[in-house]
C-alpha cells in the first residue's frame, strides 16, 4: 500500500512541474483557445458590409463593418465561440513573409460550408498585403498579437 501511494505522489508530482512548466499535452480545442502562432491557413475574401457575401451582420457585435476596415473572420475551431472577438491577429502572406494586422470580428463558420482552415478578411486587408482579391484565396499563416 505504501508503494501504491508512493507512486501516485510521483505522479501527481510529474504532473505538477509538467503544468507549471506549459508541457502538459492539451486537447484540440484547448490549444485553439490559447495563444496562436504561426497557424496555416487559407485567407479568402468575405464582405463585412450590408448586402454582401458575408451574410449576417458579424457574430462578435451583430453588426455590419466597413470593408475598408482591417477585419477577420475565422473558421469555427479558431473563432471558439467568440473568444477572439475583436481581438488583433496577424496575418503573414506565405510566399513573402509581408503581414499585417486585422481583427476579427465574425466567425466562418464550417457547420455552413466554411472549411476549418479559413481566415476570411476584408478587402483592406488584402489592399494592405498587396493582393488582388480576384486572386480568391491565398496561403497565410496567422498568429494572435
Amino acid at each position: 500500500m505504501a508503494h501504491a501511494s508512493l507512486a501516485a505522489l510521483g505522479v501527481l508530482v510529474v504532473l505538477l512541474l509538467q503544468a507549471s512548466t506549459g508541457t502538459v499535452a492539451r486537447s484540440s480545442s484547448a490549444v485553439s483557445a490559447s495563444k496562436v502562432f504561426g497557424m496555416p491557413a487559407v485567407m479568402s475574401l468575405n464582405g463585412f458590409e450590408r448586402g454582401e457575401d458575408g451574410g449576417p451582420p458579424a457574430e462578435c457585435d451583430g453588426k455590419y463593418h466597413s470593408d475598408d476596415d482591417m477585419l477577420a473572420a475565422l473558421s469555427t475551431e479558431w473563432y471558439q465561440g467568440g473568444i477572439r472577438c475583436f481581438r488583433t491577429i496577424r496575418i503573414t502572406r506565405a510566399d513573402n513573409g509581408q503581414s499585417v494586422l486585422a481583427t476579427v470580428v465574425d466567425e466562418c463558420d464550417t457547420a455552413h460550408g466554411c472549411k476549418n482552415n479559413i481566415v476570411d478578411t476584408s478587402r483592406a486587408v488584402w489592399a494592405a498585403l498587396g493582393l488582388d482579391t480576384n486572386v480568391g484565396e491565398v496561403a497565410v499563416t496567422w498568429s494572435d498579437s
